[in-house]
Parts: C-alpha cells; structure tokens; sequence
C-alpha cells in the first residue's frame, strides 16, 4: 500500500443506520490499513439511528420505529458478526396471519405470504376472496404472459395476474401495513422487479412461486421460508453498539446542514446551523431525497427532480394483562384491508412473535396507523388514537380490557414511496448530480431500498466506493 501525505476529510451526513454503516466500515478500513482518512458523522437530532428507537421500560421492550427485518442477502448479519453481537439476533415465532375484510378476519395460508410451495387447497377454501375472486386469481394459471410498460403500479401488474380482488384483499392490505403504500402508484419495477422475472420464466407467477419458493408479496427473494430477525434487547442494540465502535470518528449531534457547496479546489464546504463550516473532500450524504434537496440549492439537477412523496405514519403499542383478548389466541398478525370497517391498518401481537419483549402474564400489541391518503388520523392527540385503536381491536379481536400502558409514536414523512419510474429518475438524477458534485455520494431509503438490510447494504457499499475513489486518485492509498 503507498501512502501520501495529504490527509482526506470525510463527511457523512445523517446519523441513521445508513450513515451509522458507512462509518463504521470507513472507520474499520482506515485503521486495518493506517489511511490517512479523518470522518466526521453529522446528526440533526440529539440521538443517532434514525427511526430504530427501542425502549425498555418496566420489563417490556417496545420498538418506536420499524420492529424487525428480513434479512435476505445477510447485510444485516455479517454487519453484526463484524461488531461482535451476532449471538445477539433472535428469530420470531410462527402464527396465523390474518386479513381483516368488512368487519371480520380471515386467514391467509403463509406459505403464500412468505414462500414456498403455493397449495390450492387452503387458498380456495380462505375467506380472504369471493368465489369469483377466487376462480379469477386461478386465472393466472392459465394466462399468458401479458404486455407491460417498463414500469407500471403495483396495483396494475397484480390485477391484470389475479385481478381486482387479490388487490384489495391481499396485496393493498399488506403493503399498507408494510410500507404504508398506495399501489395505485407504488412502482412495480422499484418494489417487486422479481415478479416481472417470474412472469418472463413461467408465464404464470403461481407457478413460478411453485418452482422458487417465493411469496405472494415478494418480502423475501430467495427460496424457503426465512424469518423476521430482530436483537434479543431490541433493534437500537444494533444502533447502541455502531455508536460505541466508532471509536475514531468525529460525532457531531445536534447539528443540521443548512448547505453544501462546491469549492474550487473540489473541495466541499458544509455550512452548519450554529454558524460553523466544515471543509470536505468527500461527502455521504444520507438524508431523504426533500432535505438533500434543500441541502444543495445550486445544483441544476436536484431542483428539476420533483419531491418525493413519504407516508406518514405512527405506531401504537399496548400493554395488557394476560387474558385480555378473547379471539385468535395463536394469531400473530393481521393485516387491514381498505374494505373493512377498522381504522388500524396493521395488528401485530408482539409477545407471541417474540419470547422476551414482555414480563410474564403480560401482552404487547403493536399497531399501525396512517397510510398514503389518510394521513389525518396521525395527528389527533394520542387519548384519541387511543381510544379508536382499543376500539378497533374490541371488534377485531375481542379486547376486553384497558391497557397498562400506550406508547404513541409518530413519523412524520417516514416512509419514502417510489413511484411509477422511481429507478430510472434516481439512477438519472444521480449520474447528473455527480457531474455537478464528483465528490458527493447520495445514498440511503431514499434511493435503491427502504428496509433495514436494503439500508446497511448501501452504507457498506457506499464505503467501498468511496474507499476506490480515493485509491484511484492516489490520494489516501
């Protein structure tokens, strides 16, 4: 390794998990190797991870933000085996999963929500579709394969497979309580580009699920059925321990970026809030795409590029005694259809899905609300959230009793929604905004992945790119 003796002024922008993955390999690169390479993480809030935020309170461990991860490619995993905390990851239960129609809920065969070997038998027989519904979903067996655009809704691409009622019934309800989506403009292309592959190679995507193994909804992409994975103290475990490892990087908290400019040495220079710049040879910024707007108003590029749409969401999480629920006692999960009669868009029972989230005798619900459309029910105050959750769940599951404790947690434009053509304008966008900006690299959920593997993969990715530019310029190695 040759090493000159110009030192290099990294500057990651945003302390989420994308940020948090970035520095942390940087971090881990430059000191295996000496690189003369100093990192500075600059976080507006005064706290780092983003929307993972765990509390522990009186023996229950609650999940403010996302609360698990399928973890298909093993980001996630060699991550923690690299911090030392992969003995740390748990697995969940398995239970009945459930869409709630009208007023009641009905069972979906998981093995047509997660993957594996599609059965005829139990998808006939659920009350999820009509009679109808159901011989037009069998359709697809039959059908060839059909013309499509480049990219079209999600909403499309399923009706024109299994028609409108697999839509409404099935793939809206889980999306929504996924991702808070509206698949009348979620883009196919971006989400699920799998399916479009499973229709080329088979025709029919039942039996192309058949053949792979994967399931209705796409959340996993390898065959098998694979587990959601979390940290036995919770997802911040994984926030708490990046933190404590980036030991030779600068955190800076409590600090917002106002701007970022070019210098005519292809510098950048980083005004701050407090009045203060920091001088950057390299920047990561990971923002979502509306601040990063804000951030560079002189490039061309970004201001012709349209804001992106984000869901607004929160999460509601009840405790309760053991007991309090009359109905589906081995249930783990139900979707909402928009063809129901209930304002929660997604039920989870936590402690069912995971061993150590409550004290014994105890129960831990988890609930979403808020979708694209609706965004209004979010900001009532959390006595009125309250009280339509408990409503809902009363009717749903035959709750009985009042909660020992609410937590409410809002996210506000949290959820980025790639629309129709989200792939091409970013990938566009992107190529444009390096000519203007060589030494910027923009990653994070706004780009190539909302989840928390898609995250971690592209902060690591994006130190190994970063890391390259520097050796080819002969500037660090």
């Amino acid at each position: 390794m040759r090493v000159t003796l110009k030192r290099n002024k990294v500057v990651i922008v945003g302390g989420g998990i994308t940020g948090l993955t970035t520095a942390y390999y940087l971090q881990q690169k430059t000191k295996a190797h000496n690189l003369p390479i100093d990192i500075v993480l600059i976080e507006a809030s005064l706290r780092l991870g983003g929307k993972i935020h765990t509390v522990r309170q009186n023996g229950y461990i609650i999940e403010r933000g996302p609360e698990s991860f399928f973890d298909t490619g093993s980001s996630v995993r060699k991550l923690a085996r690299d911090l030392n905390i992969e003995h740390e990851m748990i697995q969940n239960n398995y239970g009945r999963t459930f869409i709630a129609v009208g007023s009641k809920l009905h069972q979906i065969p998981s093995n047509i929500l997660l993957g594996g070997s599609p059965k005829i038998l139990p998808f006939m027989t659920s009350n999820v579709l009509s009679l109808m519904g159901k011989f037009r979903a069998a359709g697809d067996l039959l059908l060839p394969k059909l013309p499509h655009a480049a990219d079209e809704p999600i909403s499309e691409f399923f009706n024109r497979r299994f028609g409108r009622e697999v839509v409404e019934n099935l793939v809206e309800p889980v999306l929504a309580g996924t991702f808070a989506g509206d698949v009348d403009h979620l883009s196919m292309q971006s989400m699920f580009p799998q399916f479009y592959q499973l229709e080329k190679d088979y025709r029919s995507l039942l039996l192309g699920m058949k053949k792979t193994g994967k399931g209705i909804y796409a959340l996993v992409d390898t065959p098998g059925e694979l587990h959601y994975e979390s940290f036995e103290n919770g997802l911040e475990s994984l926030i708490e321990t990046l933190e404590n490892a980036l030991t030779d990087v600068t955190i800076l908290k409590g600090l917002k970026v106002n701007s970022i400019e070019n210098n005519m040495d292809d510098t950048h220079l980083i005004e701050l809030n407090d009045g203060t710049s920091i001088q950057a040879d390299k920047v990561v910024v990971t923002t979502p795409f509306n601040v990063t707007k804000r951030i560079f108003p002189d490039s061309v590029t970004m201001q012709q590029v349209p804001d992106m749409n984000y869901a607004t969401i929160a999460t509601v999480t009840m405790a309760f005694e053991k007991g309090s629920m009359q109905k589906y006692e081995d249930a783990l999960n139900f979707f909402v259809s928009r063809n129901s009669h209930f304002a929660i868009t997604s039920c989870t029972w936590s402690h069912r899905k995971w061993d150590n989230v409550s004290p014994d005798g105890h129960e831990l619900l988890r609930v979403y609300i808020g979708r694209v459309g609706d965004e209004s029910i979010v900001e009532l105050p959390d006595s009125e959230i309250e009280k339509i959750v408990l409503q809902d769940l009363e009717r749903a599951v035959g709750l009985n009793a009042s909660p020992l404790l609410t937590t409410v947690a809002r996210w506000k434009e949290a959820m980025p929604q790639y629309t129709i053509g989200h792939e091409s304008r970013m990938s566009t966008m992107k190529e444009q905004f390096y000519q203007e900006f060589p030494n910027v690299y923009l990653t994070g959920s706004s780009y190539e992945g909302i989840s928390i593997p898609d995250c971690v993969f592209q902060g690591r990715t994006t130190a190994e790119q970063l890391l390259n530019q520097l050796a080819e310029a002969k500037l660090a190695i």
